[in-house]
């Protein structure tokens, strides 16, 4: 006959869940009360919003938990010693911390990774009803009466639910394979994927309700718009394996690096994807210039998107519609360069460094918002076509 005790305990995955209903209801119970009887679009868009902004801070949050070493403060997963918190867990941290003072498992440490995870999986629940909701508007659109009520599509939703519990897995295998840099940095670039999604249907349902199309801009601008994004995204993984292999300090000066214009550099072993924290794919100790490595191309990189973006933030300045996006692209710029400075020249302080990360992350929203709020100006041949009629707009 078959055991009957359980294989696996399933209590910290349960309570798990339920601490996420718990963070969720709040925000929900907010969006339920302040839209109730407004039509569909208005409802998503508000509840994209509010989610799209409480996945910001869960990013800020992710960045201090990473620059406190708090990342293996519960060495397993989903609970913390098998248990649902910290607290089930005192015996076994005690024990770990008096052999460990400094960490990685801590007190401290122990509740700062649990609250990311209640966090994260809070934001979970809410991409979860945010995606049966607007299968629920879906389904009903054939009875709307109102033309742009059929223009929500339900697989953003889907694919943004997909991508979650795809960043879920990153976050378990975070843990679990000890911080290893190549998972911990695509753990950081999906949660700036997660950010995109969700930026991109909060316009789109904010298009749909007010019955709009996005800003028509030039050809060569929209083409500078898509170049700086796209560099902006390589630049994010350059920091995100910067900061996963503790390389900041690796150059400590401005604009020089250890007294040189090109100081020593192992690009081999520090941009060796598949390793272990600290050591090469052989196991032994890695190099400090492969560190300078890793720092150096972020910093040359960063040269580069700061210009793009100076000069794209610039030109919209020519688009009224997009002055707004405009002036955060500048703003945020700045932020990047000064709190950029501010780790190498004060030694990687704990606010800089999250502020670094949540200006990389903010950029990365206000891009997509400014994509998704423009298109190409229509040449002569297709502008005298007859105008597509506003309500066949497709969430797209």
């Amino acid at each position: 006959m078959m055991n009957t005790t359980s294989l696996y305990d399933l209590t910290p995955i349960a309570w798990l869940m339920a601490m996420g209903v718990l963070v969720a209801l709040g925000p929900l119970f907010w969006v339920w009360r302040r839209n109730a009887g407004s039509r569909s679009a208005r409802r998503l868009h508000a509840l994209t919003v509010l989610t799209l902004f409480l996945t910001f801070d869960l990013t800020l949050f992710g960045a201090f938990t990473r620059l406190t070493d708090s990342g293996l403060g519960c060495p397993d997963w989903p609970g913390c010693y098998g248990n649902a918190s910290p607290v089930g867990a005192r015996h076994e941290i005690a024990a770990a911390q008096a052999a460990q003072p400094t960490g990685p498992v801590t007190h401290g440490k122990a509740w700062v990774e649990m609250v990311h995870r209640y966090l994260a999986t809070g934001v979970g629940v809410l991409i979860l009803v945010l995606a049966i909701a607007t299968w629920v508007a879906r389904r009903r659109q054939r009875l709307a009466e109102h033309a742009h009520e059929r223009a929500l599509s339900a697989w953003w939703p889907a694919a943004t639910l997909a991508w979650v519990c795809l960043q879920g897995a990153f976050g378990a295998m975070t843990v679990t394979w000890r911080l290893y840099p190549a998972i911990v940095t695509l753990h950081l670039i999906g949660a700036v994927v997660l950010l995109a999604l969700l930026c991109i249907q909060a316009v789109r349902y904010q298009q749909a309700a007010a019955q709009r199309l996005p800003t028509p801009m030039p050809s060569a601008l929209r083409g500078l718009l898509i170049i700086a994004a796209a560099m902006l995204a390589v630049q994010i993984a350059l920091g995100g394996w910067v900061s996963t292999n503790y390389a900041v300090l690796a150059c400590t000066q401005f604009p020089t690096c250890q007294n040189s214009w090109w100081p020593p550099m192992n690009f081999a072993q520090g941009f060796e994807i598949w390793r272990s924290l600290g050591e090469t794919s052989g196991g032994t100790p890695i190099d400090f210039s492969a560190l300078t490595a890793i720092h150096y191309v972020h910093r040359l990189m960063a040269y580069a998107v700061f210009v793009v973006i100076g000069v794209l933030a610039w030109r919209l300045r020519r688009v009224a519609p997009l002055r707004t996006q405009a002036s955060w692209l500048a703003g945020l710029a700045l932020l990047q360069l000064a709190t950029g400075l501010g780790n190498v020249l004060l030694g990687w302080p704990l606010a800089a460094a999250v502020l670094h990360t949540g200006g990389a992350a903010a950029l990365a929203v206000v891009l997509t918002w400014t994509v998704c709020e423009s298109r190409r100006e229509h040449t002569a041949a297709t502008a005298s076509a007859p105008r597509a009629r506003r309500g066949d707009m497709e969430i797209a």
